[in-house]
């Protein structure tokens, strides 16, 4: 249930940087919902192999490539769906980070208060 509910926020963070962001485009609420899954897959399965490809380049830059790394995801992404669009490598790169961002700011609230 907590992965369902995850993934919707995901895809509401989505929809809303899409709105938001000129260079994103993103075909309503299940074009949403497919990018959020898209974009878990990718993280899940490429993401880990371009980090240790890429391991030199994040250590020179003290972890700033993973930035460019999340912006390739992200264009990834553009490609494998056709009712989402990023008009750029920058627009990539600023949609990973709001998208970031506001991920941490919807799932901060599922947090339960430990005690």
């Amino acid at each position: 249930m907590n992965l369902l509910i995850r993934l919707l926020l995901n895809a509401l963070a989505v929809f809303v940087i899409a709105n938001i962001l000129n260079g994103v485009t993103v075909d309503g609420y299940m074009g949403a919902i497919i990018v959020a899954i898209v974009l878990s897959i990718l993280n899940l399965l490429v993401k880990p192999i371009l980090v240790i490809l890429t391991l030199p380049a994040t250590i020179l830059t003290l972890g700033l490539f993973l930035l460019v790394i999340n912006a390739l995801i992200i264009l990834l992404a553009d490609k494998l769906i056709d009712g989402f669009g990023v008009s750029s490598f920058w627009t990539a790169l600023l949609f990973s980070v709001l998208l970031s961002i506001l991920q941490s700011l919807l799932q901060s609230f599922l947090k339960e208060d430990k005690k």
